[in-house]
């Protein structure tokens, strides 16, 4: 009775862990999601003595607007998930305190929990990209940067990619948490 007892309590800590990663998670990607959407300005460049408009927007880059579509997804699964362990928290019963329901579930997760992981480390590195260039400029073709007119636009993008590797580094431990699971046998069948 008293094993039982403290198995009951290690998988309560578990998916309590598992829910605050998931939360911190959900958390980073719609922070990510909002700076990219709302990165947007127009100024005026001087180029060789003319004074030139420019604007900049997130969805005039396909990086910017792969990041934005990874962000989201990745809040939605990051939210279904904290949703379910949520879910089984809130129930007092032994059975589904568990963190899986059953053990295809939690290779389910782990695997999804990787993709994800994977795909915002594709979209961080994409929009990075895109970003050292707004930065560093065309070097050997003499255009200069565009972030210094658009010190703004600039800024908010640097922060939300930043924001998209941490959501990578927390589904990456969000992973490492399903593969403890699976371990000591947290799921039900």
């Amino acid at each position: 009775m008293e094993e039982e007892k403290r198995r009951l309590r290690m998988r309560t800590r578990d998916a309590a862990y598992g829910a605050a990663v998931r939360a911190a998670c959900a958390a980073a990607a719609a922070v990510s999601m909002s700076m990219m959407v709302t990165a947007e300005e127009s100024a005026e460049l001087d180029l060789y003595g003319f004074r030139l408009p420019v604007s900049s927007k997130w969805s005039y880059s396909n990086s910017f607007v792969f990041l934005v579509g990874m962000t989201a997804a990745t809040t939605a699964y990051s939210l279904l998930q904290l949703l379910l362990t949520m879910l089984g928290l809130l129930r007092k019963s032994k059975v589904t305190t568990n963190t899986f329901p059953s053990r295809n579930m939690a290779w389910l997760t782990f695997t999804l929990d990787q993709a994800f992981a994977y795909m915002m480390v594709s979209a961080g590195s994409a929009a990075s990209g895109v970003t050292n260039l707004n930065r560093t400029g065309i070097r050997h073709s003499r255009l200069p940067d565009f972030c210094k007119p658009l010190r703004g636009f600039c800024d908010r993008t640097a922060i939300a990619i930043s924001f998209a590797f941490l959501s990578c580094v927390l589904l990456a431990a969000s992973a490492i948490l399903d593969v403890l699971c699976l371990l000591n046998h947290h799921y039900r069948y």
